[in-house]
């Protein structure tokens, strides 16, 4: 299974709700932002439906899925805790 290249060419200010949720699910935010995303029926289903503002191309290269990250605020609490857990004396 390839993947899809996906690029956002033209502004979506004006566009409907529907539009905008599909830019979303897209993961595109910026005018010229792209993505690498899976070539799955949903994934062109979207791009179908943004046809008009996005222009999608197959690559060869394989969609690579990004590892979750936790948010800033438990990575720097987790960190002060190992800091402190090295810190104490036993």
């Amino acid at each position: 299974m390839g993947s899809l290249k996906v690029t956002l060419k033209k502004s979506f200010s004006g566009s409907s709700a529907d539009q905008l949720a599909a830019i979303t699910g897209l993961g595109l935010r910026k005018f010229g932002d792209t993505r690498l995303l899976p070539d799955t029926p949903e994934v062109r289903g979207m791009v179908f439906k943004m046809q008009h503002l996005v222009s999608a191309e197959p690559v060869q290269e394989e969609y690579k899925k990004r590892k979750r990250m936790k948010p800033r605020k438990v990575r720097a609490r987790e960190a002060a805790r190992a800091k402190r857990a090295q810190a104490a004396p036993k």
